[in-house]
C-alpha cells in the first residue's frame, strides 16, 4: 500500500477512485487518502457487504438489489453513502442477469458521485453525504 500510495500521490490527485479493486486497503491507506477516497460496491448498503453480493440478494429473497457509492473508510464497506441506485430483483434472476442490471447503474452513479464529491458541494452527517 505504501507504494501505491506514493505511485497515487506523484499525481496529487484531488479525488482517488475504485472500481473493480478486489483488495482490502490498510488503515494507514484509508487514512492517508481520508474524504478523497471512493469505491463502488454492487449493494444497497449496509446490506451485502464483502463478495458474493448477487448471490447474497438472490439467498435472501430481497426484490430490490443496486449499487452504492462510498468513502472508504478503514471497516469495510462501511463508509459514508454518496449515492445508490436500485434495481429491482424479477423473477427468474440468476446471478449474470441482476449483476448485468447493477452494473448498468453502477456506470451511472459513479460518475455522479464524482461529480458530487468534485463540487465540494456536500456535507458528511453520520454515514449519509448530503448535497448542500
Amino acid at each position: 500500500d505504501a507504494a501505491l500510495a506514493v505511485a497515487i500521490d506523484a499525481h496529487r490527485p484531488d479525488l482517488v477512485v475504485l472500481a473493480g479493486f478486489m483488495r482490502v486497503l490498510t488503515d494507514a491507506f484509508v487514512e492517508h487518502y481520508a474524504g478523497r477516497l471512493l469505491n463502488i460496491h454492487p449493494s444497497l448498503l449496509p446490506s451485502f457487504p464483502g463478495l458474493h453480493t448477487h448471490r447474497k440478494a438472490l439467498e435472501a429473497g430481497v426484490r430490490v438489489h443496486g449499487a452504492t457509492v462510498h468513502f472508504v473508510t478503514p471497516t469495510l464497506d462501511c463508509g459514508p453513502v454518496v449515492i445508490q441506485a436500485a434495481v429491482p430483483v424479477l423473477p427468474g434472476d440468476d446471478e449474470t442477469a441482476l449483476a448485468r442490471r447493477v452494473l448498468e447503474q453502477e456506470h451511472r452513479i459513479y460518475t455522479e458521485a464524482i461529480n458530487i464529491v468534485l463540487s465540494g458541494q456536500f456535507r458528511i452527517e453520520g454515514r449519509r453525504v448530503l448535497k448542500s
